[in-house]
Order: C-alpha cells, then structure tokens, then sequence
C-alpha cells in the first residue's frame, strides 16, 4: 500500500518519529493547540485528527486512535508501515482493578493482557505476550520520579468489551492486573511486527473496586500529568 492510506491523508514526512496517540480526537487537538509550537493539521479523514509541531525543540506528533482494537490496530499498523513513525506512546483512560491503583494515578502498561482475537493473525504457535518498549518505559518512571507523579507499572487488560456481561474483571484481577483499557494489545503488537517501538500511558478516571469515578471536569484535569509526561519522554 502508498500514502496517503484509506484512513490517513498525510503525506509523506508529515508525522514526527514519535506519535502520541490518545483515543479521543478532540484530546489530540486540545494537546497540539495547548502544547505543541506551530501545530500543523496533517490528517483529518473522518475527523480523527493529527497535527505536527515541536516540544521544546522536538518534532512530535499527536494523532487520536479512536476507541479499541480495530480502530487502533488500523492507525499504527499505517502509522509504523507507511509513514516511517518509531514511537508511539498511546495516553488514554484506564479503569482501576487493584485497590493500591488510586483515582488519578498513572499506569505505565509493561504487558497488555487480552480478550481479543488480535494476535491470530500472526500465526503463532502458541501464545504471545504483548510488551512494551522497555526504553520507552524507563524514560516513563523516570521522568515520574523526577516530577513527583504516583504511578504504577505492571499488567493491563486490553479489552474488546466495554459493557462486561460477566465477572472478567475480577478474574483478571485475581492474576494481578492493574487496568483494563481497550487499545494496547493491538499496538504492542503491531509494533513488534513491524520492529518499532510502544508504550501504553492510562491516567486511572475510575475504579473497577470501588466505584468510584472522575466526571469531565476532573478527567480533563487530571490528564495533565499523563500528557506532559508523556510529551517529555516524545
């Protein structure tokens, strides 16, 4: 396949080496309108939006993923492929299911534990373990350190089902997970495939425990710390 894609009109040189990828496109405009410098519309084919500028001298890119497996699956197979993209850091929303991973906390996603059919493609013989980028992920503690960000490293769950008709949640739980989201599987191993680089940044906007839950005022708030750092470590 050339550029542009079915799905991406940019052309080629357009996206940075590094992509930071939030589900929501109105996110990936808010982070190039608030922290980027000379933002550039690169894409807008149905109206998931990607803009290119710099960050204290780097060139960085943000592009939304939409939500889930599919979705995200698409967009950083051709970002990887056919738009010579290294990074992508994917920062989204998480659901907590331990009680030590409090409201707010950062999550940094070692592994992406899932329920999805993803991996069948790749014709393994038996079962691979999605990871990320382990050089992304210490660039991602240390810089918490360095800030004073709670986070948490270890096991996610990449979900196909955001309305559960069963106990999945506390099964995964049992076996240490921290978070469920709906996307990372797809992009560890769409990067693996493809020889580059990912890493998975969910800010905790609920409890799977306990109930508890930030409204929209507080997510946007909160989401401050994940896409700094995330920016920092671009």
């Amino acid at each position: 396949m050339s550029i542009p894609t079915p799905h991406i009109s940019a052309k080629k040189g357009d996206f940075a080496k590094t992509v930071l990828m939030p589900g929501d496109p109105l996110r990936a405009k808010y982070i190039a309108e608030n922290y980027l410098e000379n933002p550039v519309l690169v894409n807008n084919v149905r109206g998931v939006q990607g803009y290119t500028g710099t960050y204290k001298g780097k060139r960085v890119s943000v592009m939304a993923s939409g939500m889930g497996i599919p979705s995200i699956g698409i967009y950083s197979h051709e970002l990887y492929n056919f738009y010579d993209v290294d990074n992508i850091i994917r920062i989204g929303s998480a659901g907590a299911m331990q009680p030590h991973v409090k409201l707010r906390s950062l999550v940094f996603g070692q592994g992406a534990c899932t329920n999805s059919n993803f991996a069948h493609q790749f014709g393994m013989p038996g079962t691979i373990a999605p990871i990320a980028s382990y050089e992304l992920l210490e660039k991602a503690v240390e810089t918490a350190k360095q800030k004073g960000i709670d986070y948490n490293v270890g096991n996610i769950l990449s979900s196909d089902t955001f309305y559960d008709d069963g106990a999945g949640s506390a099964v995964w739980g049992k076996m240490g997970v921290l978070a469920v989201e709906m996307e990372s599987a797809a992009l560890y191993l769409n990067a693996a495939r493809a020889g580059k680089k990912a890493l998975c940044i969910c800010t905790i906007s609920d409890h799977l425990l306990t109930g508890e839950a930030l409204d929209a005022e507080q997510r946007q708030n909160s989401f401050h710390e994940m896409m700094e750092l995330a920016l920092e470590i671009a």
